[in-house]
């Protein structure tokens, strides 16, 4: 067996040093969940029926397609599988027939596989997040993500914890951008999910007349290929994109000890939200509430989350203020998403809680190199994105007056080229590589075994500072 490029206790310094996306490569090589291909999973579920977003291709320029926007079908992956390789007839497709592959996506988006497969629990040991230092965590704790090429999540960024995404099968382009350019992302908490804030901005097509600032964002864009591991920290913003005809990734939330204050910001938020939503007025004849919601809740219920969340974060600080802070992979609460109320969204049962990587008392150097490889920003568009001498890493940070750099694809086992004159930012310990890419590259294996509210200036755009709006 080739041996692992990092042990699980060095990837554990490593997400506690990382202040930016990174990519593992090399780690996952002998991971069973690899075979989750949709074929795969078809035979695994059976006649096992799964909701599917549909969003059409052409939709209107430069404005989001958000979630409440879109046409839901519930269908078995075997049909999904007919409808991609191009099959019309209903008695292959099922409810795909009404939507043509040339005009709609499908996206079978945010399906929490303890509940998905909770008839075959022993494929949760397929995920082996245990060896990125999180003894326990597998499956169970997961998330399962199913596409076709174009199936998009909106710009947006999550509340709670960091992300750690696996491409299972075919690509996907992740275009993401600092907590530091919030402001420039245009946030709002309409359509609104629970932990989930979403930007305005079409950030393929961005309408910069109505939202100028965009124009001050950085885009850190990488295309993920099978085997690979995204890092995502907290409450960088992202959108992500299948360029695939079909594409499979499986992504587990890691809790942070700082997610008992997001919560009670979470709470006030819904309650917030809903008295004003739930008003009757003029104002409020939009789908305001996102499909991903189990429903609406009354004011009272919404008071009782808001204590509870502030009492579980009272309780917490005076917790921790005895025993010191909690290391990485301690046991603490369920792994997956949680709601204001810190009660999990799927059904898993073991659990870890990390300390926010950017919070990092004992920073470390990064190990860059062929098997991490830093996702950067470069503010030329089309341009390469290279590895960076250490002597530039205490310069200057350049303007933020720049175009949005385009996909930049992390090829497996295959060191960057080296260009001069490209700089990444915010990254801890040392500056990164990567290769560039399209849609149109071919897809590189694992080796065998192995998501207006006017224009804020881009001046206060602090690093750390993060203010959002509700749109009414």
């Amino acid at each position: 067996m080739t041996p692992k490029p990092f042990s699980p206790e060095e990837i554990q310094r490593i997400l506690g040093s990382l202040q930016s996306p990174a990519v593992f490569l090399n780690v996952t090589c002998d991971w069973p969940v690899l075979l989750w291909t949709v074929d795969h999973l078809s035979r695994c579920l059976g006649g096992k029926a799964v909701r599917f977003r549909m969003g059409r291709r052409q939709h209107e320029k430069k404005t989001p397609l958000f979630e409440t926007q879109c046409s839901y079908v519930e269908a078995r992956l075997e049909e999904f599988q007919s409808w991609t390789e191009g099959q019309t007839g209903a008695e292959d497709v099922g409810c795909f027939s009404n939507y043509p592959l040339s005009l709609y996506w499908a996206y079978a988006d945010y399906k929490y596989i303890a509940l998905l497969l909770q008839e075959k629990p022993s494929m949760f040991e397929d995920v082996v997040w245990s060896q990125f230092g999180f003894p326990g965590r597998n499956g169970r704790d997961s998330t399962l993500w199913i596409g076709t090429e174009g199936a998009n999540t909106p710009c947006h960024l999550d509340s709670y914890g960091y992300n750690l995404v696996l491409q299972v099968q075919g690509r996907k382009r992740w275009h993401l951008f600092p907590p530091a350019d919030t402001s420039c992302l245009y946030p709002s908490r309409i359509p609104y999910e629970e932990s989930s804030v979403f930007s305005q901005v079409d950030v393929l097509q961005p309408d910069l007349q109505r939202f100028p600032a965009f124009r001050h964002a950085r885009a850190y864009t990488v295309t993920l290929q099978p085997g690979q591991v995204l890092f995502v920290p907290r409450h960088w913003w992202h959108y992500v994109e299948s360029v695939d005809p079909i594409t499979v990734s499986v992504n587990s939330w890691i809790e942070l000890e700082v997610d008992d204050e997001a919560r009670v910001g979470e709470a006030l938020t819904k309650a917030i939200v809903c008295a004003l939503k739930t008003t009757p007025s003029n104002d409020n004849d939009d789908d305001w509430l996102n499909p991903t919601e189990e429903g609406l809740v009354g004011h009272d219920e919404n008071m009782q989350y808001l204590n509870l969340a502030v009492g579980a974060c009272m309780e917490k600080r005076g917790t921790t203020s005895h025993r010191g802070q909690q290391t990485q992979g301690t046991p603490a609460c369920p792994g997956a998403k949680r709601d204001s109320r810190g009660k999990a969204k799927n059904t898993s049962s073991s659990s870890h809680q990390a300390e926010d990587p950017s919070s990092s008392s004992t920073p470390s150097t990064v190990p860059f190199g062929p098997h991490l490889i830093p996702v950067t920003w470069n503010q030329i568009t089309n341009q390469e994105t290279t590895e960076q001498n250490p002597k530039d890493q205490d310069r200057p940070s350049p303007s933020r007056d720049c175009d949005i750099i385009r996909s930049s694809s992390v090829t497996q086992n295959t060191p960057p080229r080296p260009v001069s004159g490209s700089r990444a930012q915010h990254q801890h310990g040392g500056e990164g590589m990567s290769s560039s890419g399209s849609a149109s590259d071919p897809l590189v294996l694992p080796q065998p075994g192995c998501r207006d509210g006017g224009s804020p200036p881009p001046g206060d755009r602090d690093q750390g500072k993060e203010s959002w709006v509700c749109d009414k």
